[in-house]
């Protein structure tokens, strides 16, 4: 009995919130749903000794799953973390060719990399003011040359003048 509570112990998964972090302006600047996303992606954090800062990935729809908001509060949320410098992108999320998507990796700024151990975090968020946000990046359109290659993918209208011109058609002459 005792080896089985120990292993439960060592299944247990936890992380931490720094309150010098929480007190920043920057934090009490991010949204509800920012600041309820954040401890997921910690989460994803695999410790000191096996540092994954930089390649933590955590898609979209995982994220609206486990928070219970649609996915689009969720990509705000991702939006509004990167804005006040509390996440980085390091790696741009694809849709490979088989369907199979990679999502997009993430720096947390309060942690160190792996080749940087010694400096430790960036924290990016004591630097943000209302005045400067930092650069949101955007995933790109999956299907950037529409349906099955063609460039215009739905009817534009246009209301500007139509005019046709036609002109005189050459007839062959008989001669």
């Amino acid at each position: 009995m005792g080896r089985d509570k120990r292993n439960e112990q060592r299944t247990e998964h936890w992380t931490k919130l720094v309150r010098n972090m929480m007190e920043t302006p920057a934090w009490q600047a991010l949204s509800p749903i920012a600041q309820a996303l954040y401890p997921w992606l910690r989460l994803e954090w695999r410790g000191p000794q096996n540092n994954n800062n930089g390649e933590i990935s955590l898609s979209v729809r995982q994220a609206a799953d486990r928070m219970g908001c649609s996915t689009d509060a969720a990509a705000r949320a991702f939006h509004d973390l990167q804005a006040k410098g509390f996440i980085c992108v390091t790696k741009s999320g694809v849709l490979g060719c088989e369907g199979y998507g990679k999502s997009t990796e993430y720096e947390l700024t309060e942690l160190e990399l792996p080749h940087d151990a010694k400096r430790g975090g960036r924290r990016l968020y004591k630097e943000w003011t209302k005045d400067r946000e930092f650069p949101i990046h955007k995933s790109r359109r999956n299907n950037l040359s529409g349906a099955n290659g063609k460039l215009k993918t739905y009817h534009q209208n246009d209301d500007s003048t139509v005019i046709e011109m036609r002109t005189a058609q050459s007839r062959p002459s008989s001669k």
